[in-house]
């Protein structure tokens, strides 16, 4: 269920912030037919190979990075072959009385050869890689200086203490610092490690609250890995700038901003076990999770700016606090908090009623 409100979450803040900047799907005439699709999902082997390469323990990160850059041109010269790019490239050339037209073919340099893999684009796409992994690697090297000071120091034990002595018995504050905690801890590690570092540093601090020790592990690990999103490394925010070629910073914004959800879905869970199916029956989670769901929508909107049109500074506090309001239990909140996005969304709506109009 947390997985599902996640994604939920981030297809809400997409939707929105598409509806904001005018963007409209794809005509459906425009779109290729399913059937040539399906034909085309070799293409994803090499992507297949290195998840299960890296899942199953085959081999280290690097050969199976290795190996998969291997896959990836075999796959594009099969893909060639199959389609017929590289005969209808040939015939092409040869018609325009082109007496090197097998090298142009294989060095890819005119546009005879645009969908096809040659040299050239083999060449670029290297060049491309190393461009990008610049921005990456300097940021792992950061990271790396800024958790081993950290652990090395001792200053993570004394940031554990801090939260101890600072939250008292206030669950949500203790919440709110050990998320801190993680995402700084959290910073360039590793996925296994990530857990381990969380688990015998952070989660005892919850589970000596009375949160359930699933939670717990779940709240740590979560807010572990949510900081290759968060400014100011954001590992996964600068691997996708490389790619996009924007502004690693900007990205790492706009990722925190639709990825909301990840902020709140463990706040929900801890709050309320049985969304992890601790405890509880069907109806009793479905509950849970149409509430956190209208919380999600609630913040996401607020901080887009945007729900039929745009916000103003009253309907961004009333989203903002109504979703707030639905992620802690209780029906007097749940209540609370669907009155002010109920009324949020009917001043949305008379603004958006009134602009038409006008």
């Amino acid at each position: 269920f947390p997985a599902v409100l996640y994604f939920t979450g981030i297809f809400i803040a997409v939707h929105l912030e598409a509806k904001k900047h005018g963007l409209t799907g794809i005509p459906k005439e425009k779109l290729p037919r399913f059937s040539a699709l399906i034909k085309k999902t070799y293409l994803l082997l090499p992507l297949v190979l290195l998840v299960i390469w890296v899942s199953k323990n085959m081999m280290t990160m690097q050969r199976a990075a290795a190996f998969s850059i291997v896959a990836t041109i075999l796959v594009g010269i099969v893909d060639g072959i199959v389609s017929g790019s590289y005969r209808a490239a040939y015939r092409s050339l040869k018609d325009k009385k082109n007496d090197k037209a097998v090298a142009g073919v294989i060095c890819g340099n005119n546009e005879e050869t645009e969908n096809c893999f040659t040299l050239k684009k083999f060449i670029d796409s290297l060049e491309a890689g190393g461009k990008g992994t610049i921005t990456v690697g300097a940021a792992c090297g950061v990271a790396g200086i800024i958790s081993g000071t950290i652990t090395m120091t001792g200053l993570a034990n004394e940031m554990i203490n801090a939260i101890v002595r600072v939250a008292g018995d206030k669950l949500f504050i203790a919440l709110f610092l050990t998320m801190l905690c993680c995402i700084i801890l959290g910073m360039g590690v590793p996925t296994t490690a990530t857990y381990c570092i969380m688990a015998a540093t952070c989660a005892p601090i919850l589970t000596r609250m009375g949160v359930p020790i699933l939670a717990a592990h779940f709240f740590v690990f979560y807010f572990g890995i949510v900081a290759d999103i968060t400014p100011p490394v954001a590992l996964a925010a600068y691997a996708g700038s490389a790619i996009a070629k924007s502004n690693p910073m900007r990205t790492a914004y706009n990722a925190t901003k639709m990825a909301v959800g990840a902020f709140l879905i463990p706040y929900i869970f801890c709050f309320n076990p049985e969304m992890l199916l601790i405890d509880t029956h069907a109806a009793s989670v479905i509950m849970i999770y149409i509430t956190a769901l209208f919380g999600i929508v609630g913040v996401a909107s607020a901080l887009e700016g945007y729900f039929f049109t745009d916000m103003g500074f009253i309907d961004r506090i009333l989203f903002i606090a109504g979703g707030l309001m639905m992620i802690f239990p209780g029906a007097v909140t749940d209540g609370l908090g669907l009155c002010l996005i109920a009324a949020a969304i009917a001043m949305q709506y008379a603004k958006r009623k009134k602009r038409i109009a006008q």
